[in-house]
Formats: structure tokens, C-alpha cells, sequence
């Protein structure tokens, strides 16, 4: 059978022409031949399938990088694949339909606050922050309580990133005795300007401490809702049902390339500029934190860190070693084994809270 043009190819594929060249310039779906002197693509027939297929995951929602792991792997791997991105998907639907009825409730008046959601729950919780075996100082900072975990891993020359860090989950500490708070997520954002503030009168202070500035995941408990905010590179997972969800996501120059597609997620971690951040909590911007709503149930477990952990540990092997642990405390000192095992290249903090019914 003769190759197909672009256009014939599209239609037969449900795929438009433009993502079928946005497909081909990340070797996703190649066309079978290229005029050399127009640059029209052809496609042979043989590639419907495989184009069929990527179609599909796209209607699922699937990012182009899971999508080219599913079309590359053989069926019983890709069908794994494709299982566990659903299971994921309804994971996370899941906690934003219990939002969703608590907000329809809030919103028409049958719930009188935002806090207003019963606490039945608590936490059990672990801090740890290691140097590493490289690093001559830590600048990381992490605090669990039981009502705030937040990390912070600082950035800043003359010695000022363990300053900025400090700084960071000092502001959300504050909220453990901030009395009942109507709005997690506001209560959040507030903090977050107020550590802005001091960042930026310390800099003001003490010119030498150039690019003073750090990331910060942290996580307020309200009732059965976790609200949570996040700048930075630093992460937040949880770990419900045998699965690990990963809560934030990196702002970080190779991260927006994951997302547009045009590198892995395997190529990110090796990437040179991996660790270029876009966004940060720092002394010469107004922060834009992520702030996000997320619902609770008795025996999940989160786990705050920073990228000495999540960059020197795979997802796979910090997994692993929660479903071992038998308690945060346990799991804390294992994480910071595991990274020090691993090289320990950089400073390390993590925080383990585990939801209990109360």
C-alpha cells in the first residue's frame, strides 16, 4: 500500500496535522518518509496503530513522556503502565470530589466555615535534616508538629541559605499556635509573604548574602484536609493503597521541558540543568506559591522532602522503604540512609506524618 500524506494520515488517526509534527519533532510518532526538498511528511499505514494508540492516551490525559513508555514497552508492560496511570488519576479524583462536595456545602450555606469539617483525624509525624557526605554545611530545614510539616532546602552565597530555610518553616511554624483558622490556604499564603518579607529586610541588611532565597513545601492540618503550599524544587508525596502520589510539582526550568514534552522523564534527572530553579521563595520577587486543597483519610501517610532525597533515591526505592517502615521515625532514618548511602551528594530533610483516626 502507498504511504500516506500528512493530511490523509491525520484524518484516519483522529490526529491533527499539528500534533502529528509535534509528535514527530519529540520521536514520538516519526513519519516514514520526508521530501527532501519540501519537508512533507508521509506516513505509512502500518503507523496507524501506533497513532491510534497515542490518540487514545491522549483522551485519558496521559503526558506525552508516559505515552511514549506505554507505545515503546511490550503489551503486558504497557498495559501495567496505563493501569497504573489510572489508578492515579482515580486516586486524585477521588480527593477532589470529597473538595468538591465540602465546597458545594460551604458554598451554599450548609457548612459555616472552612474549618468547619469535623476533626476525626490526627497525625503521628517525624523530623529529620542531614548534611550529607559532601556538603560542609546544611542548609536545609525541615519541622513536623501536629498541626505544621513544612521543609526548606536555601539557596544564597555567604553562608545564607541555611538562614533563608530557617526562616521559611519558622513562618509556617507559626500557624501551630495561630488558634482556629477559617482558611488553611490563606493562612498558608500569609506565612509565605511574611517569610518573603523577612528574606528580603535580611538581604536589604546584609548586602554580601547574594541570592538569598529557598524552597518550601509545607502542609497545614485542618480537620480531615491537608492545605498545602509549595515553592521550589523540594516535594510532597502520598502514599495511600499500596500507591505514591506525588502532590507537587518541581518549578524548575528541566520541569517545564517535561512538561512541553520535549524531554523524559528519565532524561530530567540526568539533565545539566536539572537544578535551575523558575521559582522559589527569595528576597527580590513577590512569591507565587502553589496553594492546593487536598482531603485526608485515615492511614495515609505524607512525606515532605527536599531534592538530596528525591534527586539521589528513586521513587521507586523511597516506595519501597515506606511500605517497610513500621512508623515515621523508622521511615525518616531510613530515607536519610538511603541517601547517604547513595553518595549523600547534597544536604537532606524529610518529614513523615501519618494520618490516624482520633
Amino acid at each position: 500500500m502507498s504511504l500516506l500524506t500528512i493530511g490523509a494520515f491525520a484524518r484516519a488517526s483522529r490526529l491533527s496535522p499539528k500534533a502529528l509534527r509535534l509528535y514527530d519533532e519529540l520521536g514520538l510518532l516519526p513519519p516514514a518518509e520526508v521530501d527532501p526538498a519540501s519537508g512533507y511528511r508521509f506516513y505509512d499505514p502500518a503507523q496507524l496503530d501506533r497513532a491510534r494508540l497515542v490518540a487514545w492516551l491522549r483522551r485519558l490525559g496521559m503526558p506525552l513522556t508516559r505515552i511514549r513508555l506505554v507505545c515503546d514497552a511490550d503489551e503486558a508492560t504497557a498495559a501495567r503502565e496505563v493501569r497504573a496511570f489510572w489508578d492515579q488519576v482515580l486516586a486524585e479524583t477521588a480527593a477532589r470530589q470529597d473538595l468538591a462536595a465540602f465546597l458545594v456545602d460551604f458554598l451554599s450555606g450548609k457548612a459555616t466555615a472552612m474549618s468547619g469539617t469535623q476533626m476525626n483525624y490526627g497525625l503521628r509525624f517525624a523530623a529529620r535534616s542531614d548534611r550529607g557526605l559532601v556538603r560542609s554545611r546544611d542548609e536545609d530545614c525541615a519541622y513536623a508538629g501536629p498541626r505544621v510539616l513544612a521543609v526548606a532546602d536555601g539557596l544564597g552565597g555567604k553562608g545564607g541559605g541555611d538562614r533563608a530555610s530557617a526562616i521559611a518553616v519558622r513562618a509556617v511554624r507559626s500557624l501551630e499556635d495561630a488558634g482556629s483558622i477559617d482558611d488553611p490556604l490563606a493562612a498558608l499564603g500569609q506565612a509565605v509573604r511574611s517569610a518573603a518579607g523577612e528574606l528580603r529586610a535580611l538581604s536589604e541588611a546584609e548586602p554580601l548574602l547574594e541570592g538569598l532565597g529557598t524552597t518550601l513545601t509545607a502542609l497545614l492540618w485542618s480537620g480531615s484536609q491537608v492545605a498545602l503550599a509549595h515553592l521550589g524544587d523540594s516535594r510532597a508525596y502520598l502514599l495511600r493503597d499500596e500507591g505514591m502520589f506525588q502532590l507537587t510539582v518541581d518549578h524548575t526550568y528541566v520541569q517545564s521541558l517535561v512538561r512541553e514534552g520535549q524531554v523524559s522523564a528519565e532524561e530530567a534527572q540526568t539533565h545539566p540543568q536539572r537544578h535551575l530553579l523558575v521559582r522559589a521563595l527569595d528576597a527580590s520577587t513577590d512569591p507565587e506559591p502553589d496553594l492546593s486543597l487536598h482531603a485526608a483519610q485515615a492511614g495515609d501517610r505524607y512525606l515532605l522532602c527536599t531534592d538530596g532525597l528525591s534527586c539521589v533515591v528513586p521513587a521507586a526505592r523511597i516506595q519501597a522503604a515506606a511500605g517497610e517502615a513500621a512508623g515515621p521515625d523508622q521511615l525518616a532514618d531510613a530515607l536519610i540512609g538511603l541517601a547517604n548511602a547513595a553518595g549523600g551528594p547534597d544536604n537532606v530533610a524529610c518529614v513523615i506524618a501519618d494520618v490516624v483516626a482520633v
